[in-house]
């Protein structure tokens, strides 16, 4: 089974905010990444549930 395997529901996006930040996060479904300009994080998705650790996040470009 891979990430993809399993649908990220979108409604989630409207009670997530970045654990770094505290602003809200927009939905990459391409890369199964919620994005966080404001900290320059992205945060994966795994499986369908969004892993809000800052030490798992990925620094953007």
């Amino acid at each position: 089974m891979t990430d993809h395997d399993v649908a990220f529901d979108r409604r989630m996006l409207e009670a997530l905010i970045c654990p770094r930040s505290q602003t809200t996060l927009e939905y990459d479904a391409e890369r199964q990444e919620l994005i966080s300009k404001a900290a320059n994080l992205a945060y994966p998705i795994r499986n369908g549930i969004p892993v809000m650790l800052v030490d798992e996040a990925r620094i953007l470009d």
